[in-house]
């Protein structure tokens, strides 16, 4: 038996196959091999075509049945991950009426902002537990203010993994967490909220119907079956926000357990058992995947957009690609820890929404021409990259989530050593990395959502752990001191 997994990008579509008495993966495929085209019509606006997404996973689904020759009825479920907070509407023929708004289009920022004063930021805090912010109401609130023709004609409004598993079963339906990730659910009340649904002036019934996480969401249509090679009526049993999905495929489920991302940006994505929000909305709480009334688990989301894509400009630009990342970490390594005084602020690729959506750039501190070389700027980029996520986490902590053990796979400047014993040294926490990716994640929840896995012990067979990194406690001082040097260059 097989379990196929779906993570949609914005970059591309992924699909995985996971062969469940072993956990282990036997073929994957992405596409397309270049990255989907994000349309930007004006400054600030980023779009996708819906139908790419669709297009592109029934190229990935036969693909990875023809890599390995596995019989389209041996597939028993499918689970789908997917870039969270955007917008898809459709009319009641499941057409798209426009473009999908993903989740870094900014257009809706005034309208969240106005819903946070006029409902009230403490009612919007307690209840939503996050401003409105740019999120997936807000988003249809322009479209309702800004195309009325368009607006008129909405049957339901989707998330963009909705949409993907609405045309795969022809029913739409979302889940409690990806409500909440749109910033529609009531936390205090366990249900959509209606206070915001009024204020926007939505109809209730624009939104989907309701399914848990882990359960069967629809089957597969004949159509549907036929574009991605799959049998009729395998059904769809899981689906998941790309961070807490990716938490999911990290075994990170329980209260200060941490799943963490480096690549062009950053994520740290903690779990918490408290309902408890940031007043300043500089982190965002979410219902994890694992959430239930009985046993109530938070995901709470630090994202630093200036992470990975300061090494490839220190690369590209002031290397001019002259070196690989594997270089620049030994030269790094001839610095010693802090850099010998030269500080960097990682923030370069937009407002930071942990600064209170300030914009400070990527800028270095402390240069001095007769002791700083080129070591010390790659290392100074490593070290304010991980200080960022450490000023997000210690945020974090007073939303309620602990740290003891962070997780993460194997992958962008989680293979820098120096990134990783910074961020170790720094928190005090065990880093664990895996070999795993959103799609594999997506195939075992699939697997639990059915009921193939009985427990989290079965869904997670196969899930290892490549590489351990123990923090040196002895080196703490120097990384907490060198920390405090470059929180005062940020506050000043």
């Amino acid at each position: 038996m097989y379990l196929l997994g779906f993570d949609v990008g914005s970059s591309s579509v992924k699909a995985c196959l996971l062969e469940v008495e072993t956990g282990a993966v036997v073929a994957s495929a992405f596409f397309p091999e270049s990255e989907m085209p994000i349309d930007a019509p004006l400054p600030g606006y980023a779009e996708q075509n819906p139908d790419a997404w669709w297009k592109n996973a029934c190229l990935a689904s036969k693909t990875v049945l023809s890599k390995t020759g596995v019989k389209p009825e041996d597939v028993k479920a499918i689970g789908i991950s997917y870039q969270m907070h955007g917008l898809v509407i459709v009319d009641k023929e499941l057409n798209v009426l426009r473009p999908s708004i993903i989740w870094c289009d900014s257009r809706a920022v005034s309208y969240g902002e106005k819903a946070f004063e006029t409902v009230g930021r403490t009612k919007s805090l307690q209840h939503l537990l996050n401003s409105p912010g740019n999120f997936t109401a807000a988003k249809l609130a322009w479209v309702k203010e800004n195309e009325p023709a368009i607006y008129s004609k909405i049957h339901k409004f989707m998330l963009p993994g909705d949409y993907l598993a609405a045309r795969m079963t022809g029913e739409i339906v979302t889940t409690p967490s990806g409500l909440s990730e749109g910033i529609l659910w009531d936390f205090q009340n366990e249900k959509p909220a209606d206070f915001l649904l009024d204020y926007f002036g939505f109809d209730p019934s624009l939104v989907a119907d309701i399914k848990p996480t882990f359960s069967v969401q629809g089957e597969l249509t004949s159509k549907a079956a036929s574009e991605l090679g799959l049998a009729t009526g395998t059904p769809v049993t899981y689906r998941a926000g790309d961070q807490p999905n990716n938490a999911f495929s990290l075994n990170v489920l329980e209260p200060n357990e941490i799943a963490a991302t480096a690549g062009t940006s950053g994520v740290v994505y903690g779990v918490s058992d408290q309902a408890k929000y940031d007043p300043q909305s500089r982190v965002n709480t979410f219902l994890h995947v694992s959430h239930t009334p009985e046993a109530p688990r938070y995901g709470v989301l630090l994202c630093i957009n200036g992470t990975g894509i300061l090494n490839s400009w220190l690369r590209n630009h002031l290397l001019r690609g002259s070196v690989g990342y594997a270089e620049m970490n030994d030269l790094a390594a001839h610095a010693p820890v802090g850099s010998d005084g030269l500080l960097c602020l990682p923030f370069g690729n937009g407002a930071e929404r942990v600064l209170e959506n300030r914009d400070l750039g990527a800028s270095f501190h402390g240069l001095q021409l007769t002791r700083h070389s080129l070591p010390h700027w790659i290392r100074a980029a490593q070290e304010g990259i991980v200080f960022s996520f450490y000023y997000g986490i210690q945020v974090m902590e007073q939303v309620g989530v602990g740290l003891k053990t962070i997780r993460a796979g194997e992958a962008n400047m989680f293979l820098s050593p120096l990134f990783r014993d910074t961020l170790a040294n720094l928190t005090g926490a065990e880093i664990q990395l895996f070999n795993t990716d959103g799609a594999q994640g997506a195939a075992r929840g699939a697997g639990l959502g059915l009921g193939i896995y009985k427990n989290r012990q079965e869904a997670f067979t196969g899930l290892k752990v490549t590489r351990t990194i123990e923090p040196d406690m002895r080196a703490q001082e120097a990384y907490r001191d060198a920390y405090e040097k470059w929180r005062n260059v940020l506050a000043d």
